[in-house]
């Protein structure tokens, strides 16, 4: 596969139902299906995907190079290849633990990967916020990932990034019209990843300062999650395709009393798809 996988994919939770799910997500019409890196203490959810599924993109968001090096990555590369040419799309995050050096360990990973004639340019995508990863993206790789991002930002990374480079953009969506559960459910999983540097820059780039970030203001939970009705979410993916992006996947967050993730992406299929 070269390119962006399709216009829509979503994110599945690694569980008993991961190949039901999967087949499912296929004939829904979704594009493509993502495992977060969090739940890829091991690669073999990947190929448990490409074998219960026909033609669906099938992509890691992301592997993360302090838990899984080149001789694994280009092992998957090729078991994919062996059982689903052409499907999966390799996304990569740099090492979390490294605070200095991790564009470099990126890199020479890269170079490892290349040696082997595994997970080709085209067939990978870096998890890239900043300027100098998305421009790492850009040079080496078939495009970047981005994450908790509003179409504006989609914008400034697409210019970064230049027409060619596939731009995939994880949009979290809480499906859900009542603003205080839906920002409430959006905080568990944004009170762990606005800790992580790279997604606190790319909050303080998008104009919000130390306090928003540190109590999750309102206004920074509107802004970087889709939530609302079916059309008000499916409005809010389309506007980041709008901004640049190639392909948006949806996250979906449940609420303590809404859908579980896999209704969320059932129930949103119809606004969103018919006319993918």
């Amino acid at each position: 596969m070269s390119g962006a996988p399709g216009r829509y994919g979503l994110a599945l939770d690694v569980t008993d139902d991961l190949e039901a799910q999967a087949a499912a997500a296929e004939e829904l019409g979704y594009s493509a299906i993502w495992v977060a890196g969090g739940q890829l203490a091991s690669l073999e959810p990947l190929p448990r995907i490409l074998r219960a599924t026909t033609r669906i993109a099938v992509a890691p968001g992301i592997i993360p190079l302090d838990l899984h090096g080149p001789p694994e990555i280009a092992a998957l590369y090729a078991e994919a290849e062996r059982i689903a040419p052409g499907r999966l799309v390799v996304g990569i995050g740099g090492p979390q633990r490294l605070r200095t050096g991790a564009l470099a360990a990126v890199e020479h990973a890269l170079d490892e990967l290349d040696a082997v004639a595994a997970a080709p340019r085209a067939r990978r995508l870096l998890a890239a916020l900043g300027p100098r990863k998305l421009d790492l993206a850009r040079d080496r790789f078939g495009g970047a990932i981005t994450l908790l991002v509003d179409p504006g930002y989609t914008r400034w990374a697409r210019e970064r990034l230049g027409e060619a480079p596939t731009l995939a953009v994880q949009q979290m969506v809480v499906l859900d019209e009542d603003p205080g559960a839906a920002r409430a459910a959006a905080r568990g999983p944004l009170g762990f990843l606005s800790t992580v540097g790279g997604y606190a820059a790319a909050f303080r780039r998008m104009g919000f300062d130390d306090r928003e970030i540190r109590d999750l203001d309102d206004r920074l939970v509107d802004t970087v999650v889709a939530w609302g009705g079916a059309d008000a979410v499916a409005a809010r993916m389309r506007a980041q395709e709008a901004a640049g992006a190639d392909h948006v996947v949806v996250s979906p967050v449940p609420t303590a009393d809404g859908p579980g993730a896999f209704e969320i992406v059932e129930r949103l299929a119809p606004a969103l798809l018919t006319c993918a």
